[in-house]
């Protein structure tokens, strides 16, 4: 081979090698919501053959943690179960609240010979266990929910989260909004002043709650349904729970579809807003919009691209948003028009 061709190829071989690796230094971060997590878990998985030149590193931290990993910038994606106050959002207007997706919460429990069924119970009633007001299993308040099923004289193990939650977020929500003794005080956020309560569970991430949930029982708690095959696995209960037309309700596909529907049309287009405790005879009650909080500035063009990708990617029906990454989680696809509304706002990361 001639030395002219050789430089040549060498020359070649050292652009596409250095290209490749500058390619290869797109690097994005996303820590917080636990119930979040096993869903970004599969899209960064099958990311890398849509995107090989990019990296997601992810973390399980809670929605406290990734809101404020995000505002702080050292995270580009701030995973949340709950969206920012209209306070917090004016104080810092670089933020976007994206929604990604669609989930619901349930209400588990371990009762020894009754796991199996659904046992019934109400946004009252669950105010009253986490209050404290509420001590017993077979209480007047349950048994009347739950006419012809015998319920034990044993002592409720009130099971909550101590890092800051978007579960709890959604949880405190529906309390706030179905019971007037819980209204205001203590309220509703991902870290609330939570009542004393005897024997209660202190606990971190769904998955910590899904160990307490399996190792005590007489225990009841609130799960991400991304843990529904979990809590399957562990033989735990799952409640039906009373929504605004007096339905008692499980944690479908259908009737979260049908609780979205309710109340998605009234999104504004900054998206954020609650889906808890809809009307509608076939409304589950405890359901949310996964949100992304992310700056609309980045550290460089790449990054913002990079990011762009991802989160369109991520929402679209032949990506993140498709039957093969829902169905294993349990959450819902967006409607077309909400889509449309998170791709305005991605359109202004930069």
């Amino acid at each position: 081979m001639n030395k002219p061709l050789l430089l040549a190829l060498v020359s070649a071989t050292a652009w596409i090698w250095t290209g490749s690796a500058r390619a290869q230094t797109v690097h994005l971060t996303e820590t917080g919501s636990t119930l979040l997590y096993p869903l970004f878990e599969a899209w960064t998985t099958d990311y890398k053959t849509v995107a090989p030149e990019v990296g997601i590193a992810i973390a399980a931290t809670g929605s406290t943690a990734g809101t404020k990993a995000a505002m702080a910038r050292s995270a580009n994606i701030g995973a949340s179960d709950a969206y920012l106050s209209d306070e917090v959002a004016a104080q810092n207007p670089e933020m976007l609240d994206i929604p990604l997706a669609i989930s619901a919460q349930s209400i588990s429990y371990n009762l020894p010979g009754l796991n199996g069924g659904h046992v019934r119970l109400d946004g009252p009633t669950l105010a009253g266990i986490y209050s404290g007001r509420i001590a017993q299993w077979n209480d007047p308040a349950i048994r009347a929910m739950n006419p012809g099923l015998t319920l034990p004289s044993k002592t409720i193990v009130a099971v909550r989260r101590a890092d800051g939650s978007g579960d709890t977020f959604i949880f405190t929500q529906f309390l706030d909004f179905s019971t007037d003794s819980w209204e205001d005080s203590p309220g509703f956020g991902t870290d609330i002043s939570w009542p004393a309560v005897q024997g209660e569970v202190t606990v971190v991430g769904n998955a910590g709650m899904m160990k307490a949930l399996a190792s005590t029982p007489y225990s009841i708690g609130y799960v991400g349904v991304s843990y529904a095959d979990e809590l399957a696995k562990a033989g735990l209960g799952t409640a039906r729970i009373k929504n605004q037309n007096d339905k008692f309700l499980l944690p479908t596909a259908q009737t979260v579809s049908d609780a979205a529907a309710e109340l998605d049309q009234r999104t504004p287009a900054y998206e954020r807003i609650s889906l808890v405790y809809a009307p509608g005879n076939n409304s589950y009650p405890l359901i949310a919009y996964e949100y992304a909080l992310v700056s609309k500035t980045q550290p460089d063009a790449a990054t913002a691209k990079a990011l762009r990708d991802f989160l369109n990617w991520a929402i679209s029906s032949d990506g993140g948003n498709a039957a093969k990454y829902l169905d294993a989680v349990h959450f819902i696809a967006l409607p077309d028009f909400i889509r449309a509304m998170s791709e305005d706002q991605i359109k202004e990361i930069h």
